[in-house]
């Protein structure tokens, strides 16, 4: 079972353009869709579309257009009251993969709706193999109520994983230690916020073959109180940092129609392996294909197992030597 938190979902709105974003013109779609969204939602959209038992839990009221397009995708979820309407995300897509996001804030819900999504996750979490809080808080919210989170749920057996970013991630990274998550998952700029690299250095220099950087990083979130880090890199590729060891992988090149979601796909397929006993190596394997799938399909889509097992099969992994590498202070 995967239990899945989105303190800050939303209605996402995809519009297809029929060539280059022109601003201030008048423009017209050839496609528009419409998916239930927040990374915590996109996590267990994937994980149920390859059989995963998953349950998502969300602010959310009776009616809410997002309940309803949550429900044609069969994902269950448990719906928590909140009082006001999901916001909604605008996607303007490009035909050669460029991607414009358009980001509501939300509105703000109060500390008895935090309260009553925490003690959902807590209910929900007896029974599971991870827990996943994902995306942005409402507004208002403080930035320390993931490791407030965490903490709360670090006396049960399950695992929890945490993908956030900006003040949310550094109050959650503040309570490394006592709250530090089982998994994280940062892109190239969160890892920077996490140890004051440059993000743009760490995608370069994993291009050109040195992983040094991105290594350091991952053993310094190792040495803070996190179990696993899952670095993932854009066409660069991804890297885990584990107890086992670390290990680097890529997909072959692929045609970038949209980069939405591709970094929850990423550690849905990771969990997706994890709960089947899978090792490190093909944890990490699983994940740099999903979210290679999802950068494949247009907008807010998500991948399928279909689209997923070629590009599987087609990522090389490797473990690496990390006996050398130096961590050092950083913020």
């Amino acid at each position: 079972m995967i239990i899945t938190l989105t303190a800050n979902p939303s209605l996402d709105r995809t519009i297809t353009l029929p060539g280059p974003l022109q601003r201030g013109g008048v423009l017209r779609s050839t496609g528009t869709r419409v998916d239930p969204g927040g990374k915590g939602v996109n996590v267990a959209r994937v994980a149920h579309a390859a059989g995963a038992a998953v349950t998502a839990i969300l602010p959310a009221d009776a009616g809410d257009p997002l309940l309803a397009a949550l429900a044609r995708t069969g994902t269950p979820s448990r719906p928590v009251e909140r009082g006001a309407p999901a916001r909604t995300n605008l996607t303007l897509a490009e035909p050669d993969g460029t991607t414009t996001k358009i980001n509501d804030a939300g509105s703000a819900v109060s500390d008895q709706v935090l309260a009553r999504l925490l003690a959902e996750v807590i209910a929900a979490a007896a029974g599971a193999d991870w827990v996943v809080m994902s995306g942005s808080l409402p507004p208002g919210t403080d930035d320390s109520w993931y490791a407030a989170a965490v903490l709360a749920l670090r006396a049960l057996p399950c695992k929890i994983a945490v993908d956030t970013s900006d003040g949310p991630l550094l109050g959650l990274a503040a309570g490394f230690g006592r709250a530090a998550p089982h998994l994280i998952k940062p892109n190239a700029e969160e890892l920077a916020q996490l140890t004051g690299l440059d993000p743009e250095g760490l995608e370069a220099a994993a291009a050109r073959g040195d992983l040094g950087p991105v290594v350091e990083a991952g053993l310094l979130l190792r040495g803070r109180g996190v179990e696993r880090a899952l670095i993932t890199l854009g066409g660069a590729g991804a890297l885990l940092v584990a107890p086992e060891g670390a290990y680097w992988g890529k997909a072959p090149p692929v045609a970038v129609r949209s980069t939405v979601g591709a970094g929850d796909s990423s550690l849905a397929g990771y969990l997706l392996a994890e709960v089947q006993g899978l090792a490190p190596a093909e944890c990490l394997r699983t994940a740099i294909a999903y979210g290679t799938a999802a950068v494949t399909l247009p907008g807010t889509e998500l991948p399928t197992p279909q689209q997923v097992t070629p590009l599987r099969e087609a990522t090389t992994v490797t473990a690496l030597d990390i006996r050398h590498v130096e961590t050092r202070n950083r913020p």
